[in-house]
């Protein structure tokens, strides 16, 4: 090609959309090359914060009075409720039970919202619904529930894409980790979480015992050993040695 025609216009719009189709397929290349699979488990099954659905069943016994341990479960129940509970306390009760169960079922709901009371839920803040049962002859519980936010997993954990034998000799060749890896860890990591807050941000520090740091400062003045020294001799506890 003579030096004079690369001068040409003709030629400089050939230059021109020469150099721009080599740079659309240079920039496909780059977002298809790579691999897009993420390798994080952290990245495939983060943890995330979401309104859910709390609940607790309550089976009616004997003549519909609350044994000790469900009488337990209510109270922890409740003071969740007071703590991170949104809107009201619903108590879903079984219609449609054997005649012999249902006055039992009536006297314990009534037991639950006097337990409420007496933990200062009012009863505003209380919503009565019923549910049919499908089999009288089961027992059929009555269902305590609030919406509060509660830390989860946002992927469904127990889904295997990728075969993890010889099926897929493309991704067995890149030695990669398995897409369920870690997530059953971080269900249960987020299911451990008392405060789903505690994900987000630290807690302050609390309040310093100021009798003990001032008795250190002045131990360290005096050039003392500023460290406490008790013995257990199985005649004085480790709380009254430590606090000597």
């Amino acid at each position: 090609m003579p030096p004079s025609f690369l001068r040409t216009p003709m030629a400089l719009v050939a230059l021109t959309a020469l150099a721009a189709g080599l740079g659309a397929c240079h920039a496909d290349r780059a977002a298809t090359t790579g691999s897009l699979y993420p390798t994080d488990y952290r990245a495939r099954h983060p943890i995330v914060l979401a309104d859910d659905a709390r609940s607790l069943d309550i089976f009616a016994t004997g003549t519909g009075h609350l044994d000790p341990r469900q009488a337990a479960d209510i109270d922890a129940f409740l003071l969740e409720y007071r703590r991170y509970g949104r809107g009201t306390l619903l108590i879903d009760m079984p219609r449609g039970v054997s005649p012999a169960l249902g006055a039992a079922v009536e006297r314990t709901g009534a037991a639950i919202r006097h337990l409420g009371a007496d933990a200062g839920i009012g009863a505003r803040q209380w919503a009565v619904t019923s549910y049919a049962v499908a089999n009288p002859a089961l027992a059929a519980p009555l269902r305590l529930s609030f919406q509060r936010m509660e830390a989860k997993v946002a992927s469904q954990c127990g889904v295997w894409p990728q075969d993890l034998g010889v099926g897929d000799a493309g991704f067995s060749g890149r030695n990669e980790t398995h897409w369920n890896l870690g997530c059953a860890m971080q269900s249960n990591v987020a299911a451990q979480v008392a405060d789903p807050i505690d994900l987000v941000r630290g807690r302050p520090e609390g309040r310093i015992d100021t009798v003990r740091r001032v008795r250190d400062i002045n131990s360290v003045r005096e050039g003392k050993d500023p460290s406490i020294e008790w013995r257990q001799d199985g005649k004085n506890s480790v709380k009254s040695q430590v606090s000597n």
